[in-house]
């Protein structure tokens, strides 16, 4: 009978805040994966960890901030997007994320989502999609699905949500992605790639949210949800960016991958001397 070998720690507990475990995630929520992504790609960097930031606003994703082992800005709903632009602007050796969901980026802070990638900062902006306002009970949100029921639109959404890969590269910025919670690889590469790509690089993740989403639409549990992004994902490079709308209704592929590739150069402040 072999000898049991016991690790002394987790190869992330670097990085993640491990005394501040259990996280408040619900079951099956995919918040989780997308943050361990992220840790690994942080430890697979070659920046300094003291010279990472991550931000964060109100939301289920807004935790991040409080569980990675960084400096961190957990920071008023929508504005997490200003505050990083703070952090960059005063020093630009730092490496800054916002790490928020599509309620926080794409609504309330909505406008300083688009004006990030019109001035094309250089930041990197992770969105955790899960198509609803989870924390405060199921609402419709601007990225919830055509006809997808939440607790504010029980017969089904009247309204045409988001595409924020068309949104953000007609917007500007430099990269722009679309992976599910079940492509960590992906994940990691583009978290890896979007750090030492100068400018606004936008990554969104789709994930599972069968508390506030799920319950309404016939997601009994996150895997079911996970199953549909396994089924019906297809790789969409080469798509029109109008085409790439996520319905869940249809029979349609949900396509994932990279979008926007481009090297226009970042904003960069322009320091005028005292008045005359």
């Amino acid at each position: 009978m072999r000898d049991v070998v016991f690790a002394e720690a987790h190869p992330l507990d670097r990085i993640i805040r491990s005394d501040r475990m259990p996280h408040i995630w619900c079951p099956g929520c995919g918040i989780g994966i997308a943050m361990r992504c992220y840790a690994h790609a942080i430890l697979n960097s070659e920046i300094e960890e003291q010279n990472q930031v991550v931000v964060s606003g109100i939301g289920c994703s807004g935790r991040v901030a409080g569980y990675m082992n960084i400096d961190s800005y957990h920071t008023t709903h929508g504005r997490a997007i200003p505050f990083a632009v703070g952090l960059k602007l005063s020093n630009p050796a730092l490496n800054v994320t916002v790490f928020s969901g599509d309620g926080d980026l794409a609504a309330i802070g909505g406008n300083h989502l688009i004006h990030g990638a019109r001035r094309n900062l250089d930041l990197t902006v992770i969105c955790t999609n899960n198509f609803n306002y989870g924390m405060t009970g199921g609402q419709s949100g601007p990225t919830t699905p055509y006809n997808a029921r939440t607790t504010t639109s029980p017969y089904g959404s009247p309204e045409l949500p988001f595409n924020l890969v068309d949104l953000l590269a007609a917007a500007g910025a430099n990269f722009v992605s679309r992976w599910t919670v079940l492509h960590v690889r992906q994940v990691i590469d583009d978290i890896l790639y979007a750090f030492g790509k100068p400018g606004f690089s936008f990554i969104e993740i789709l994930s599972p949210c069968p508390v506030g989403f799920g319950k309404s639409n016939n997601f009994e549990t996150g895997i079911e949800e996970m199953r549909l992004y396994r089924e019906r994902c297809e790789m969409g490079e080469h798509m029109p960016l109008s085409e790439l709308g996520i319905d869940l209704r249809a029979e349609r592929p949900i396509y994932i991958g990279r979008f926007i590739d481009r090297n226009a150069p970042p904003f960069k402040p322009v320091h005028l001397g005292p008045a005359a």
